[in-house]
C-alpha cells in the first residue's frame, strides 16, 4: 500500500512540474503546420474580392532568447495561399474573374513574448514582419500565371497562443496569427491598383 501511495505521489509531482524555463542565449526549434484562410484585397474601386482561399503553411520556426521570456523569432516556411478577384471590363475586353493560387518561401522576422509558467503551460504573443518570395503562381485552371504576380511580398504578422509542456524542452504549440500585406502582389495590366494579401493562420507546432 505504501509503495502504491509513493508511486501516486511521484506521478503527481511529474504531472504538475512546470515548463522548463528559457534563459538568454537558449535556442528553440519548432516544426509548424498551419492551415490558413487567405484573401486578396484591391484598392481599385471596381476590382472586387470574390472570396477566400484555403491553404497551409509549414516549416521550421527558430526562437533565440535574449531574456527569460523574450525571443527573436525567425524561420523558414512554405506558404500556400491565394485569393480571387473580379476585374471590370476594359475597352473591348469583357469583365473576368481571376483565381490566384500562390506559393511562397516565407522568412518571418519578429519578437516573441512569453508569460511566466502556469503549471505546464504559458501564454505567448508574437509580432513582426513576413517577407516572402513567390515560387509558384497558378489560376483556377492550373495555368501558370507567374507574369501576373510579383516576385516579392511583404506584410506584418500579429498573433498569440499557448504552449503546453510535454516535459523537458518539448512542448506543443497552438496559436492564431493574422498577417496583413504591405505590398502589391499582382501586376494585372492595364490596372494600376494595389492588391494586398491577407491571411488568418491557425498555427499548430511541436517544440524541440
Amino acid at each position: 500500500m505504501k509503495r502504491i501511495a509513493l508511486l501516486v505521489l511521484f506521478a503527481a509531482c511529474v504531472l504538475i512540474q512546470p515548463t522548463q524555463a528559457q534563459q538568454a542565449g537558449d535556442t528553440r526549434f519548432s516544426f509548424v503546420l498551419a492551415p490558413q484562410l487567405s484573401w486578396i484585397k484591391s484598392d481599385h474601386d471596381n476590382i472586387d474580392n470574390k472570396g477566400s482561399d484555403f491553404g497551409y503553411n509549414f516549416g521550421v520556426v527558430i526562437d533565440r532568447f535574449f531574456g527569460n521570456n523574450y525571443a527573436f523569432s525567425t524561420g523558414l516556411t512554405i506558404n500556400t495561399t491565394g485569393g480571387k478577384l473580379a476585374y471590370p471590363p476594359v475597352g473591348d475586353e469583357a469583365a473576368y474573374n481571376r483565381t490566384y493560387q500562390l506559393k511562397y518561401i516565407e522568412v518571418p522576422l519578429g519578437l516573441k513574448l512569453r508569460s511566466e509558467d502556469i503549471h505546464r503551460a504559458n501564454i505567448y504573443g508574437r509580432f513582426g514582419l513576413s517577407p516572402q518570395i513567390n515560387i509558384q503562381a497558378r489560376d483556377g485552371n492550373d495555368k501558370n500565371i507567374s507574369k501576373e504576380v510579383r516576385l516579392f511580398d511583404l506584410g506584418y504578422h500579429l498573433g498569440g497562443g499557448v504552449e503546453y509542456s510535454l516535459g523537458g524542452r518539448n512542448a506543443l504549440m497552438l496559436g492564431l496569427v493574422f498577417t496583413n500585406g504591405f505590398s502589391d502582389v499582382t501586376k494585372q495590366a492595364p490596372f494600376d491598383d494595389k492588391s494586398i494579401l491577407n491571411r488568418l493562420v491557425f498555427e499548430f507546432g511541436f517544440i524541440f
